[in-house]
């Protein structure tokens, strides 16, 4: 079951239309704006209060948080981030942004260690 626990959030204003983003992986713009990450990109956290482009948005920054799966997703794995800004089996040379807790395929929600400052995947 996804849970998340141990949270620490951010408010940062959306530089796009993040307001049906919910659970999925956000970066910073040029602008310091939150925007949803691209395929093996690193990230800021997980949108967990999305909100139109110039809004106020909630970014959770650390922690056990609950996530969109893009593709396959095994229990116990390096994350990686998909073209959509979605959770994926780490492929290499992607950044590492989670270990997953949960398994996971297309279109579910499970629960990941958010690791923020990681290395690429081998």
């Amino acid at each position: 079951m996804a849970v998340t626990q141990s949270r620490d959030n951010r408010t940062l204003i959306a530089g796009a239309d993040l307001s049906t983003s919910q659970f999925l992986f956000a970066k910073m713009d040029a602008s310091a704006n939150a925007v949803l990450c691209g395929n093996g990109d690193g990230t800021i956290g997980i949108i967990a209060v999305g909100a139109a482009s110039g809004n106020a948005c909630t970014i959770t920054h650390s922690g056990k948080v609950m996530v969109k799966c893009g593709g396959t997703v095994t229990i116990g794995d390096d994350v990686g981030i998909n073209a959509s800004g979605e959770a994926v089996n780490a492929a290499s040379g992607d950044i590492i942004v989670g270990r997953s807790y949960e398994a996971g395929v297309t279109g579910q929600i499970i629960a990941i260690e958010l690791i923020l400052a990681a290395n690429a995947h081998a």
